[in-house]
């Protein structure tokens, strides 16, 4: 989850007073750009200080942070550029701001489907696509598939089509399907529908409590925002009324997007921006993850929130989660030629 709530000129000012250039310090030191909510990147930040001496100064961005580091170019500060979604991650590499790293700690923790096999970004959290469905329905196993089967008609409830969350996953069911069975199979999600694709996954199971619907689509992490109640006294009794389905591909796993980080292509302090990445993916800082927003570690290792363990046993889609950019325009035009937000 990313939080846009904070202004990114004032945080940029207030962070780049203590960004550290080439030379002085160097390894003492590391420049982080990053979109995550700082509520969350500050205890990661704290706890890698301690460990290691070195400090971080921090730029909270609000949103096109590829933008602007290519924007600084050669004299640009960042060294370490942590984002949320693939989509931006392959951004990165896209605008030219990225550089690849050789890591024997990344290539041992981070499975080869959530990285770059250039190495030039790594996935360091993980959130599922899940079902959402109501108690009475009483379901164990179900796949993406059955979403379109025509037993559930009048039944289902998703957010908009549009959303980078379900363009990815209509993106991961053109790549393991192709494009026609693709679209048949979200025709039939479309029919299935209760009401207008709208809203947001924790107001998918809202209206399953509220009887709008039987079934819905939504992330892993706002069950635990809701049952938590981080959400607030209602959200919980959402949360509460819901049964959580890991839902698979036809066997092939659950699908899963990412956030991730990558050294920045003028890192001046590269040393040390290896240091954060390979020191992220460690088992203490895997569980800062999972404990502060209730995300998947990638880090097998690492303790999961017994909220999100609850659910069963994540696996994840082998899909590389890259394969999801590349098929992600053609899932939107999809969504637009099924009329499926109308």
């Amino acid at each position: 989850m990313s939080v846009r709530s904070l202004s990114s000129t004032s945080l940029f000012v207030a962070g780049a007073l203590a960004l550290v250039a080439p030379g002085a310090s160097a390894q003492q030191a590391v420049n982080l750009y990053t979109t995550r909510e700082p509520g969350l990147v500050r205890p990661l930040i704290e706890a890698f200080e301690k460990s290691s001496g070195v400090k971080v100064n921090t730029v909270f961005v609000k949103e096109g942070l590829a933008e602007r580091v290519a924007a600084e170019g050669a004299r640009s500060p960042a060294d370490l550029l942590m984002e949320v979604d693939i989509g931006n991650l392959v951004d990165l590499v896209n605008r030219g701001v990225a550089q690849p790293v050789k890591s024997d700690v990344i290539e041992k923790v981070v499975p080869a489907n959530l990285r770059d096999p250039e190495g030039r970004w790594v996935a360091l959290s993980m959130r599922a696509r899940l079902f959402y469905a109501a108690k009475p329905l009483g379901l164990k196993a179900l796949g993406y598939e059955d979403l379109a089967k025509p037993e559930y008609k009048g039944k289902l409830c998703m957010r908009s089509g549009q959303h980078p969350y379900n363009t990815a996953l209509i993106g991961a069911y053109i790549a393991h399907y192709g494009p026609e069975k693709a679209e048949a199979w979200l025709r039939g999600v479309k029919a299935n529908l209760a009401r207008k694709a709208s809203g947001g996954d924790r107001e998918v199971a809202r209206d399953i409590l509220g009887g709008v619907c039987e079934l819905g689509v939504g992330n892993s992490y706002y069950v635990g925002l809701m049952r938590s109640g981080a959400g607030g006294p209602d959200q919980k009794k959402w949360g509460e009324a819901i049964d959580v389905v890991l839902p698979t591909l036809e066997g092939k796993g659950v699908h899963v997007n990412v956030s991730g980080a990558a050294v920045a292509k003028n890192a001046p302090n590269r040393a040390a921006a290896v240091k954060l990445l390979e020191w992220l993916l460690s088992d203490e800082a895997q569980a800062i993850y999972a404990q502060g927003n209730f995300e998947y570690p990638v880090s097998k290792g690492a303790v999961v929130h017994p909220i999100i363990a609850a659910l069963g046993t994540l696996n994840v889609d082998p899909l590389p989660v890259a394969d999801l950019v590349r098929h992600r325009k053609q899932a939107s035009e999809l969504v637009d030629k099924v009329g499926f937000d109308n």
